[in-house]
């Protein structure tokens, strides 16, 4: 089962284009993630239904580079509950460098895809990214 997330540490502003977001600054460095496997776990009964989708949450990571509880928000829903709540609980166990500036680590908020895909299925029209990026062995989780 595949499940895939990459970091990126910004935001739409109103006339569509990205921005980075932090609490008052722009870090030097962006956070970096430390989880050597995905903690994103594909919901069993919607694996077997083949079912796929994205998620985006915004997730405020602190100086020790730990997912702030309850700091987690769907910023674009996969429209599967099931796959929303697998995603949110997988940033439980997410760990980061923390962001820096300056050498000093420093809170920031980012927005983190999460992508479920199941391999017997074809991607989504205009899942282009994935065709890209090849899914490293340690997204494939049950």
């Amino acid at each position: 089962m595949t499940a895939l997330a990459l970091i990126m540490a910004c935001q739409r502003q109103a006339d569509g284009k990205l921005a980075f977001t932090s609490d008052t600054t722009h870090p030097d460095v962006l956070p970096v993630m430390l989880n050597k496997e995905l903690p994103f776990h594909y919901p069993p009964a919607l694996y077997a239904e083949k079912a796929q989708g994205n998620v985006t949450l915004r997730l405020y990571v602190d100086t020790e580079g730990v997912v702030v509880n309850d700091s987690t928000h769907i910023v674009e829903s996969s429209k599967v509950p099931a796959l929303d709540s697998a995603a949110i609980k997988g940033t439980l166990e997410l760990r980061f460098v923390p962001a820096k500036r300056h050498g000093v680590p420093m809170p920031v908020s980012i927005l983190f895809p999460v992508y479920f895909r199941h391999p017997d299925v074809p991607s989504p029209p205009g899942d282009t990214l994935l065709r890209k990026v090849p899914l490293p062995a340690a997204s494939l989780n049950q």
